[in-house]
């Protein structure tokens, strides 16, 4: 008796940890959903998943999501690829909304994760939207939703995150809109990855950007950001939220690759983690014709100096490089009570050194490491910060395998190799593990005693 009762406790308990699935609604051609508006958004529970089936058109539709999925049972959107790998394209031109919904803020995106009446609101959690191709929601395009025909807003967004927790935007291709990925404040644990995100904003306008965020807690890894719409003037990645961690990405273009200001918002500003901001193994280009010289930016732009990121900006081993023919200007630190730490960097110009520039102007910056091109010089303009150089590396050229070709690991005689900084910055926290491979994708990095300088480390020599 007694084995009796405890094989059946333990059999309770094994069933106990077996996880309950939810519904799985797959949608496309001769499946049991037609169009993803036929879809029971307004039902989704922890487990459900959403499969949504390439097709050789575009699904002209847009949808809110608004239900809560657990950590073991989370909910997921997904892009079932087609015979050739193709995501199914969510295009936002003429799109149509499912007529059971009933939500908020319809003009400012084509996906909206948060803030309905039908579903009831709730706080969107562990949701996963994956493998879609989201184009097409901005001005002049326009949508059918529960008032009839409307405009897309400028800012309108092919995600639309206004509110969640664990939330994971992953593999998706975010382009033409307003925004490709907008997230407002009250969102938590952001993580975007393996994401292409490009051919965003509004032309003549600098509000909207290929991604703008503001999380308590965000992470972006292995992300292509391109170029924006031509004749748009926003910034590539802007952020202004706390905990925020940029790595292994490849980033071109944009008035700057990085915009990194204030919130205006107490789930950020008191959060300790706003006081360091992370920004590692990346790849940052500036091309020929982009309107500004400054490639990172760091501290605020509201000009309410106390909302002001007022701690520590930790930029290594990125490998920037400037094919400008003006001047290039690295960092522009909003004011004197800034501070970054900057080394095991590479910083190449295709220009003379004398073009290549550290500092806008304000705050304290300490260089430790770094490959630039000799010549360089601390400002363009008046410095009234400090840049400090702590023996860094200068010469005419890093030594990468093939600039021209986009390939930016180091040739066996490049003076980068094991020369980085004995400090082992952030080891414990936010070690450099890994690098970006071309495009949207990762490979572990080769550990040795003296890793190299850069976002890239070169193969032993035998």
């Amino acid at each position: 008796m007694m084995k009796l009762k405890t094989l059946l406790f333990t059999l309770v308990v094994l069933l106990a940890s077996v996880p309950v699935h939810g519904r799985v609604y797959d949608v496309g051609p001769d499946l049991a959903y037609a169009s993803i508006g036929d879809v029971p958004w307004e039902s989704l529970a922890a487990g459900d998943s959403v499969r949504i089936h390439w097709r050789e058109e575009s699904y002209h539709e847009k949808w809110v999501i608004c239900a809560e999925g657990t950590a073991d049972q989370p909910i997921v959107i997904t892009g079932i690829p087609g015979p050739s790998g193709q995501l199914p394209v969510i295009d936002g031109r003429n799109a149509t909304t499912r007529d059971t919904l009933n939500y908020w803020n319809e003009p400012r995106g084509i996906v909206k994760i948060g803030g309905a009446n039908v579903p009831a609101d709730t706080m969107p959690r562990h949701i996963t939207v994956e493998n879609l191709r989201i184009r097409s929601g901005r001005t002049p395009y326009t949508y059918t939703g529960r008032e009839g025909e409307g405009y897309y807003a400028n800012d309108a967004a092919a995600i639309f995150l206004e509110k969640g927790e664990h939330i994971t935007i992953r593999n998706c291709v975010l382009e033409d809109c307003g925004s490709g990925f907008f997230c407002a404040s009250k969102s938590t644990d952001v993580l975007v990855e393996q994401c292409a995100i490009r051919d965003n904003g509004i032309e003549g306008r600098i509000y909207e950007h290929n991604s703008y965020t503001e999380a308590k807690g965000i992470v972006f890894q292995y992300n292509h950001y391109g170029p924006l719409r031509k004749g748009a003037r926003g910034n590539n990645l802007k952020d202004r939220s706390s905990g925020c961690v940029i790595r292994y990405n490849w980033i071109e273009d944009g008035n700057r690759q990085l915009d990194l200001v204030d919130s205006g918002h107490a789930e950020q500003l008191d959060d300790p983690a706003y006081l360091k901001t992370y920004v590692y193994g990346n790849i940052l280009v500036e091309g020929l014709d982009e309107r500004n010289s400054q490639i990172v930016h760091y501290g605020g732009d509201s000009r309410n100096l106390r909302r002001y990121r007022k701690g520590m900006l930790y930029f290594y081993n990125n490998t920037v490089i400037s094919t400008r023919t003006d001047r290039t200007t690295l960092f522009r630190l909003s004011s004197l009570d800034k501070s970054a730490d900057v080394r095991n960097n590479v910083f190449y110009v295709t220009q003379p050194g004398d073009h290549l520039a550290i500092s806008n102007r304000a705050g304290s910056m300490r260089l430790i490491r770094n490959w630039l091109n000799t010549g360089w010089t601390s400002s363009h303009g008046h410095l009234i910060g400090g840049v400090s150089n702590e023996v860094n590396l200068t010469g005419s050229e890093p030594g990468f395998m093939d600039l021209d070709g986009g390939d930016l690991r180091l040739t066996p005689g490049s003076a980068c190799i094991d020369a980085r900084s004995d400090h082992a910055l952030n080891a414990e926290h936010h070690p450099v593990r890994l690098e970006y491979t071309r495009h949207r994708t990762h490979t572990e990095r080769r550990q040795d005693d003296r890793i190299d300088i850069g976002a890239y480390e070169a193969e032993p020599q035998l």
